[in-house]
């Protein structure tokens, strides 16, 4: 791996950052321009790319500081991070019960990401999800559990954004079916994808929270169709707050979360 990148212009973004990371408070474009080495003109034309993208904020005339989407892709990741490090041994334990692989899942946009998995490769036919892989969350066991999380507006803008394109014969490609198969996502706690995303293919899922009661993850497990064995449920649902309790949710912050 090279030591450093290979496009200038990113060696010197990440050196006007690692600059603005040294002060709590705002630095001047000359100051900045001095320690980095770069001329001034460079300096301030990449500072407002990144002002742009919320990389940088520009409080005042002539002085920039680290910006809020610094902030929200370093929770994303520490999210991740915690819940992952949480999940794996609930996730390896509930892939003994099942001999099916299990995914730990997150939400980004209008995507679900798979960040974690179990599974055994001596295990047979099974339906093993990429870790990085993603799909729509319309089309997914994750992903309806998201969306179940959100307001009537936000789902309808969901559809009207995506277009709520299908995979297969049975996805759910209409706003209203939508709204039906969220409404029972809210009234059992759980999702299920049948065979929506891949024919052949059917998950079920339950939600992990954290010490807000925020939904922060799914966790799933994968079947072949004819494979998928409704006992499973309640030992994915225990899994699942198992997690949640590691990252410390309490149910009043679900009960509380779920009246407002």
């Amino acid at each position: 791996m090279p030591t450093k990148p290979t496009v200038q212009v990113l060696e010197r973004m990440f050196q006007l950052i690692d600059v603005l990371a040294s002060r709590e408070e705002a630095i001047t474009l000359k100051e900045i321009s001095e320690r980095t080495g770069l001329h001034p003109s460079t300096t301030h034309r990449i500072l407002n790319d990144l002002a742009i993208g919320r990389f940088v904020d520009h409080p005042e005339s002539g002085s920039y500081r680290l910006g809020m989407r610094l902030l929200e892709l370093g929770n994303l990741v520490k999210a991740r991070l915690s819940v992952r490090d949480a999940a794996m041994a609930p996730m390896r334990q509930l892939h003994k019960l099942t001999q099916q692989p299990i995914n730990l899942s997150v939400r980004q946009g209008d995507e679900i990401v798979y960040i974690e998995r179990a599974y055994s490769e001596r295990s047979g036919m099974q339906v093993v999800r990429a870790i990085g892989g993603h799909a729509p969350l319309h089309l997914t066991s994750i992903g309806k559990l998201f969306l179940a999380a959100d307001d009537p507006q936000r789902v309808r803008a969901y559809a009207t954004r995506t277009g709520l394109p299908g995979h297969t014969h049975n996805s759910i490609t209409q706003l209203a079916a939508l709204e039906r198969e969220l409404a029972k996502v809210r009234q059992h706690g759980v999702a299920r994808d049948n065979e929506e995303l891949e024919l052949g293919v059917r998950c079920m899922a339950a939600g992990v929270y954290d010490d807000q009661g925020e939904l922060v993850a799914g966790l799933s497990v994968s079947a072949p169709s004819d494979r998928l064995n409704e006992s499973w449920l309640s030992k994915l649902q225990a899994s699942a707050h198992d997690i949640s309790l590691a990252l410390g949710y309490h149910p009043q912050a679900g009960a509380h979360k779920a009246r407002r």
